[in-house]
């Protein structure tokens, strides 16, 4: 079975500095992949060079068969992939129906009333339906970023692609985006994550990926991984951060 996902010896580089350094990875559709690693590992870096948000200077990615460059197919290969930041990017002027409603209307050219009956469910869906009239402003950290996961599912992409969605919010508020999040993970969503959140990676993950310094330097099952690393840097890492 051809990978949803495909990444061939991606290069990225800022100036002299090399921050990606011949990446190969597969994810197939329905798997949920969670990259962790240290601050400054790539591993942002890796999913951003997946729907383009960062330019990469060698090697190829393929989202579901498409080679994800710059031209006219980009578009195409952005629809198919949503993206959850750290920092909720909603319109502060758009209520939170009209934020998730946004990306059909525009992209999808869907009517309105369609747009806005999906938008509903996917805020229910999410535990906000009775909060969909309010504004960004109005919500709380967890909340945005919730309407900011509802907005990526409303264009049905084949894949969601996560950059440490709980990094920016108040410790209370984690466990809500994390719910939602794993409820996904349950319906079949094609998933790639980077978090912190190591008991999230546990529970979730059908496979966890350890970077440092630009590479992968180990992946496996949730349960292999966290019991019995192989890498002896693995092995510190996550002695360090499982002290805490």
């Amino acid at each position: 079975m051809t990978a949803l996902i495909q990444i061939r010896g991606l290069c990225k580089s800022y100036g002299a500095f090399q921050a990606l350094h011949s990446i190969d990875l597969d994810v197939s559709a329905g798997e949920v992949v969670v990259v962790i690693g240290p601050s400054g590992s790539g591993k942002s870096t890796l999913i951003r060079c997946i729907n383009l948000l960062e330019d990469y200077q060698g090697g190829e990615i393929l989202v579901d068969g498409e080679k994800v460059v710059r031209g006219k197919a980009l578009a195409k290969v952005r629809a198919e992939v949503g993206m959850v930041f750290q920092s909720f990017n909603l319109f502060p002027h758009l209520t939170a129906l009209a934020n998730v409603a946004l990306g059909p209307l525009r992209v999808r050219h869907m009517p309105q009333r369609e747009a806005e009956a999906r938008a509903l469910a996917l805020l229910d869906k999410v535990g906000l339906a009775a909060h969909a009239h309010k504004l960004p402003g109005q919500l709380s950290g967890g909340q945005q970023q919730r309407v900011a996961i509802a907005r990526a599912l409303a264009m049905e992409p084949k894949v969601l692609l996560f950059d440490e969605p709980t990094s920016a919010l108040d410790p209370e508020m984690v466990g809500e985006v994390l719910d939602v999040m794993q409820a996904l993970a349950r319906t079949g969503v094609t998933m790639v994550i980077v978090t912190h959140e190591m008991g999230f990676a546990r529970r979730v993950a059908d496979r966890v990926i350890f970077m440092e310094a630009g590479r992968v330097i180990e992946q496996a099952p949730p349960a292999e991984f966290f019991s019995a690393p192989r890498e002896e840097r693995t092995q510190a890492f996550l002695q360090a951060i499982l002290q805490h």
